[in-house]
């Protein structure tokens, strides 16, 4: 089926530095270290990057970070849990603003 996002991109990502090396260097070296075993785990850091990757709806990360978790030992019972941590987040965050409405609707409607 053909889609707006190619998958096959996905393994293109490294060449985003073609025209501007210096920078795609530091991005990579700090993408590297943040994704290294420190106070996280690499299974956990899989975990959490596929909850953003589904918050922020990138179809690319999400992808990376299924076969990462995955990898790391993750089941699709884990990989579901995170993605409803993620939607929970957003739709709490959406929910949220609801008092800034009403605020801004109490002031103008009194």
């Amino acid at each position: 089926m053909k889609t707006y996002y190619d998958p096959s991109d996905l393994s293109l990502f490294e060449t985003i530095g073609k025209d501007a090396p210096e920078l795609a260097r530091k991005f990579f070296d700090y993408y590297g270290a943040v994704f290294a075993e420190g106070a996280l785990s690499a299974r956990e850091k899989a975990l959490i990057a596929l909850a953003v990757a589904h918050a922020v709806q990138c179809p690319y990360c999400i992808d990376a970070y299924t076969r990462a978790g995955l990898e790391q030992g993750c089941d699709l019972e884990e990989l579901t849990e995170a993605v409803h941590v993620a939607g929970a987040i957003r739709g709490g965050a959406s929910l949220v603003h609801g008092v800034q409405m009403r605020k801004i609707a109490e002031k103008l409607t009194l």
